[in-house]
């Protein structure tokens, strides 16, 4: 297999040596591919396919390869195998915050995350949706990270880091394969998936169904136990209904892709307002879709690509949200004795035009020009509630039937954004490049802002690469942050601006022998304008968005791997990260110090994979005014044993997660600091799968 993967490396630089003569390897750099190898080309980094350890930028690729031997089912059991990455939890709706390099907050937007390249940001709350519910492994052909700031290419939102989930087209799944799988809390799927010819179409398809109970972990109290009228302790409510399918097809430069999401009966988990609902039920749709041509060779100097994506996604809650449980009391004789009920709904769609040109006609340079339009529409709100505002105190109380309330708790909102960006690849003396790009983003709601980058990359020896780099990035407000009305908790302000985010960082990656591969990197980054909600002056009550924090951090990650054997290899990375808040000169919270990673690999009978991974999460403080105690440090194992074609057509594979039924907690964000034993994570489970390929 590994004499395999050096073949397929040194196809791919060869095609990089054709496409552009910037990237061409001497004979010399073609055999040294073979012993020293670069192991993996990403093209997240520049925005075109280069090698991992020559790309400008702190990058991680996971390959379906990787996916399958980690026993991952889902996204984000294998992003917690990123170094500098950690995976959070909200309370509500158990949607999933991805921390990187200790950046959190209540929904976690500063990492982009794309698809396919194009992004899944939905306009609300300027993350991926609270109503996630994860994301299947079986249609991923490879999964690029990004560590740091990447909007001198990618825009908004690439802020602490980016993710982009590349789908199986008809070359990644040549064949049909039928899977199921089962296990744990009643979870089931079933998938099918084909890719192949239909004349000169490159055809990839792909569909799966199914459903969890989802885990049942007890909540031993929640935001209403102190009032005593409380449903805590009790289970926390996870279940859920999937549908996810995909359709790829190409012909030449041409390429339609189609995706489809479905999330329905899914629970609240700790409750919307972290209370615990054994009512309330969320469902989102999510549909996408995109066009695009391609042509690297258009001329002898010039490639060119254009892109044109379409996105309709819709929250809702068919069975209403529970707040709070019946008896709940704010102001006397004043109780909602059928509980206070909210759902929240809303809908987006976005359409997105990108083209970018390469110029490599200069000696040594390699040219990327590129511009786009959004229009990101917000074109439906509402809320279901029972309950309006006091006008004296502000509490909620009832109001009788559960009506559509005519007071928006947002309005609905387009956003338009027109952009434009430039970078330059200066292979400016043999074995050194200097990367520099800009980009400029101007919006119809909050302005213009512009950013730049800088990679100097230096090949110090055959089998040692070091990497300088600076980047500056932004997020720009989400809709929630600039106009929500009737929310205490948080009101929108029209005039916040996006938040900013410098990093300087250095890389080595040292292939230590032709077996072992070390890579480490450091980083240092200052985050300014941070959007956080402030107490409103008296008499008035609640909060108000402002750009009013910074945060500056710092820290290393270092990873290895070591091929002990042809049977055996032996993955992992330890992580470090201190974070500071700029106010109040204490620890950000939330975000592990030390993060370690661990995996090996074991081949033996000739077809049967045996891995073994451990995650230790450790160190993690609360951020200022939060007096919970610290979190409790937490180890997990997991084994998956698999098989690969070792009967016929069949494949087969177990798998046990937390094997030891460790006690895994995630820290409880505000609003939720009123759980003060945060927030619960799945216990053992044990899932089984079978894999027929036609």
């Amino acid at each position: 297999m590994k004499n395999y993967r050096y073949r397929v490396l040194v196809l791919a630089m060869a095609a990089l040596q054709q496409s552009s003569p910037l990237w061409a390897l001497s004979p010399d750099e073609e055999e040294l591919a073979l012993i020293y190898s670069d192991k993996f080309i990403v093209s997240i980094a520049a925005g075109s396919a280069q090698p991992l350890r020559r790309a400008p930028a702190v990058a991680t690729v996971i390959t379906a390869e990787d996916i399958a031997a980690m026993g991952a089912t889902n996204i984000d059991e294998v992003l917690e195998t990123v170094p500098g990455m950690h995976i959070n939890r909200a309370a509500s709706m158990n949607a999933t915050n991805y921390v990187m390099r200790g950046v959190v907050s209540l929904y976690t937007p500063q990492v982009l995350m794309l698809q396919n390249g194009i992004p899944v940001t939905v306009m609300l709350t300027g993350n991926k949706g609270s109503l996630w519910g994860g994301l299947p492994m079986e249609n991923i052909a490879r999964i690029e990270v990004i560590r740091g700031p990447g909007s001198a290419l990618y825009g908004a939102d690439a802020y602490s880091g980016v993710v982009n989930v590349i789908t199986k087209t008809a070359a990644d799944a040549p064949g049909t394969q039928l899977g199921v799988r089962a296990g744990s809390f009643s979870t089931a799927d079933m998938w099918a998936q084909h890719g192949g010819k239909l004349g000169a179409l490159d055809v990839a398809a792909y569909l799966r169904l199914g459903s969890t109970d989802g885990f049942n972990s007890t909540l031993e109290a929640d935001a209403r136990s102190a009032s005593k009228i409380t449903l805590a302790p009790g289970p926390v409510n996870t279940g859920l209904d999937a549908v996810d399918g995909g359709l790829d097809l190409a012909y030449g430069a041409w390429r339609w892709r189609v995706g489809y999401k479905l999330r329905d009966d899914m629970g609240t988990y700790a409750g919307l307002a972290s209370a615990l609902d054994p009512v309330g039920r969320g469902k989102s749709e999510r549909i996408t879709t995109d066009l695009s041509w391609s042509n690297p060779k258009l001329t002898d100097h010039w490639g060119a690509t254009v892109d044109l994506a379409y996105m309709h996604y819709e929250q809702t809650f068919p069975t209403l949200a529970q707040l709070f449980p019946p008896g709940t009391t704010f102001l006397p004789t004043r109780t909602f004795t059928n509980g206070m009920i909210g759902a929240p709904e809303f809908a987006d769609k976005q359409a997105r035009l990108s083209a970018s040109a390469t110029y490599s006609g200069f000696a040594d340079h390699r040219l990327r020009i590129g511009f786009g339009h959004d229009d990101l529409n917000m074109y439906k709100t509402r809320e279901y509630m029972n309950f309006a505002y006091d006008a004296k105190t502000g509490a909620p109380v009832p109001i009788g039937a559960t009506i559509d309330s005519p007071i928006r708790y947002i309005a609905p909102h387009e956003r338009k954004v027109n952009y434009a960006y430039i970078q330059d690849e200066w292979n400016f003396i043999r074995d050194w490049t200097l990367t520099a790009g800009i980009r400029r983003d101007n919006y119809s709601d909050v302005g213009g802002t512009t950013n730049p980058r800088l990679a100097l990359v230096w090949d110090a020896a055959q089998n040692l690469t070091a990497k300088f780099l600076y980047g500056k990035a932004f997020r720009a407000p989400a809709f929630t942050e600039l106009y929500s009305s009737s929310n205490p908790i948080g009101q929108g302000n029209p005039n916040i601006k996006p938040e900013t985010n410098s990093t300087l960082e250095a890389a080595v990656a040292w292939q230590a022998s032709q077996n072992l591969l070390v890579n480490l990197n450091v980083f240092r980054y200052d985050m300014k304008a941070i959007i956080r909600t402030l107490p409103n002056p008296a008499p008035a009550i609640g909060s108000t968005y402002n750009n009013t924090g910074t945060q500056n951090g710092k820290g290393f990650e270092l990873e290895a791997t070591w091929d002990v054997s042809r049977s055996l290899r032996l993955t992992g990375h330890y992580a470090y990260q201190r974070s500071f808040d700029g106010s109040t000169y204490k620890d950000a919270g939330y975000a592990p110090h030390n993060h370690i990673y661990a995996r090996g690999d074991w081949r033996f009978n000739g077809n049967w994979l045996a891995t073994a991974q451990v995650n230790w999460v450790a160190d993690r403080m609360r951020a200022a005014g939060d007096n919970r105690p610290a979190l409790a440090d937490y180890k997990t194992l997991d084994l998956t044993l698999r098989s690969q074609r070792g009967n016929k057509h069949w494949d087969f594979a177990a798998s046990i997660r937390n094997l030891f039924n460790t006690n895994v907690r995630e820290p409880s964000l505000a609003p939720g600091t009123a759980l003060p034993n945060d927030l619960p994570l799945a216990r053992r489970s044990v899932y089984l799968q079978a894999v027929y390929s036609l």
